[in-house]
């Protein structure tokens, strides 16, 4: 009996020992084959520096899992080694080579990284050794990814545990996270990848289309929800093309009569990032199933040139279950921009102007419109004449008699511009090689030629006025102009 007492002593000191090691972490959940993945690789670093290498680990389970101590072999010599860090149930763990890598993401571990752009081995180990996952394993060439634009190498679906080509893809599209310049990455560090198409729901922007001073809803809708508990959304959208409206939340959280918290805001109360949340007040929590509209976005639509412009998700944005958050593609969405009226010049005319040496055009009016006027030089540019609301100009810059001069006109309304309409005209009163304009051609017309004989257009001592066959060089060919036509009087 004695000897069962000890027993039963020891046992509950080693519980109670076990016990206290998992309060304290040390072993709070055992990994095994694929219960922590590499989910996406940035093996050509970013569009501002081809060394900004950086690795996301993502956790598919819904325990966390604490990473001390774990590495990664790359081609087996070397080893990224994890010095302290926890992943978190359905999270995202963030190894950069150095901490701006990502600028606006905070990296998880920092460590020095060092990927061939010809293709890596790579071997996520835990800190006994044990292997939990790989990618690229033949040390190959990358599954994906792209040099070119330095897209990343993204997981397709993270619940597949064999390591193959066909359950990677290059990434297609942003979250917004950006490099050290700023520049966009092309990957989803930290949030759902571009590629995803594993188990689970989906979340999408839709598109649309609007005018310019015009109002767009965007709406935000689920897709094969199971035990659909909760959401939050960081949209993120240009503030120089789009100003955020409104939002309002649609029913299909709360399609069982259950009451639910929504709220919407600006980040720091400034345009470009909207930060969205919602949850259903039900405990004990139980969620929805199935596929629905979750909110409606309005946006106005400024002044711009642009004839589209993006709406996304950023890292942050996630669906709940009832346990927590649930591996989910996320897809953005574009707006085409359009103008409200058409911007076609109609009835374009030139004839001469009022005053000799000039030529005036005209056109027709439109509603709320300002218009650019173009004029083709020697050089075959066309430089801007006039800006402005009337809808005709009269060009009395140094026309030349028997030049035929090219313009082209376009309409401006609500920041787009219209396509460019052309039209040409010819002044015709007066006489060719009569450049002090004295209605003869004479002496005084060779002895101003000659202070500008041999300049072309960017000499200062250019002038258009003896350029007779506006080559954009004053030569022997405006000297005979001159000889063909001296001693004629207009």
């Amino acid at each position: 009996m004695e000897s069962l007492k000890k027993f039963l002593t020891l046992t509950a000191l080693v519980c109670l020992a076990s016990s206290i090691l998992i309060v304290k972490g040390i072993t709070s959940f055992a990994a095994s084959l694929g219960d922590v993945v590499i989910n996406e690789v940035a093996w050509a670093g970013t569009s501002d520096d081809s060394n900004d290498e950086w690795i996301e680990l993502y956790n598919p389970t819904s325990q966390e899992v604490d990473l001390s101590g774990w590495f990664i072999e790359d081609d087996v010599t070397t080893k990224y080694t994890i010095a302290s860090g926890k992943i978190a149930a359905h999270g995202y763990f963030l190894i950069e080579d150095k901490e701006d890598a990502v600028k606006n993401l905070t990296a998880n571990a920092v460590i020095g990284l060092s990927l061939a752009n010809a293709g890596d081995s790579l071997v996520l180990k835990d800190s006994a050794g044990v292997t939990i996952d790989s990618a690229n394993i033949s040390g190959g060439a990358w599954y994906a990814g792209n040099a070119t634009d330095k897209a990343t190498m993204e997981r397709i679906d993270p619940l597949v545990k064999v390591d193959s080509a066909a359950n990677w893809a290059t990434a297609v599209s942003s979250n917004g996270a950006t490099g050290i310049n700023g520049g966009s990455i092309l990957g989803t560090p930290g949030g759902a990848n571009s590629a995803y198409a594993g188990h689970g729901p989906e979340v999408t922007l839709s598109s649309a289309t609007a005018n310019v001073g015009e109002n767009v809803t965007v709406s935000i809708d689920a897709k094969d929800t199971v035990d659909l508990y909760g959401y939050g959304f960081e949209v993120n959208y240009d503030p120089t093309v789009l100003s955020y409206v409104s939002a309002t939340e649609s029913s299909f959280l709360k399609s069982d009569g259950k009451e639910t918290s929504f709220s919407v805001a600006l980040q720091n109360g400034t345009e470009g990032t909207v930060i969205i949340g919602d949850a259903r007040l039900v405990n004990p929590p139980t969620g929805v199933d199935g596929s629905g509209k979750l909110l409606d976005l309005v946006f106005k639509v400024n002044n711009t040139t642009l004839k589209t412009t993006d709406i996304s998700f950023g890292a942050s944005s996630f669906l709940a279950d009832t346990t927590g958050d649930m591996t989910t593609k996320l897809t953005g969405s574009t707006i085409s921009i359009g103008s409200s009226v058409s911007l076609n010049i109609t009835n374009l005319k030139i004839a001469a102007g009022q005053e000799r040496y000039s030529l005036g055009l005209t056109w027709d009016a439109i509603s709320g419109a300002t218009y650019i006027v173009k004029k083709k030089g020697v050089n075959g540019v066309y430089d801007i004449l006039k800006e402005g609301s009337d809808n005709f100009h009269v060009d009395n810059t140094k026309i030349v008699v028997g030049v035929e001069y090219s313009y082209q006109v376009f309409a401006v309304k609500d920041g787009i511009t219209g396509q460019a309409f052309s039209i040409s005209g010819t002044e015709t009163r007066g006489l060719k090689g009569d450049s002090d304009r004295s209605d003869r051609v004479d002496g005084k017309d060779i002895e101003k030629l000659a202070r500008s004989f041999g300049s072309e257009s960017a000499d200062e001592e250019y002038d258009a006025l003896k350029d007779f066959n506006y080559d954009g060089i004053i030569d022997g060919a405006d000297l005979i102009v001159i000889g063909a036509n001296f001693g004629l009087k207009y």
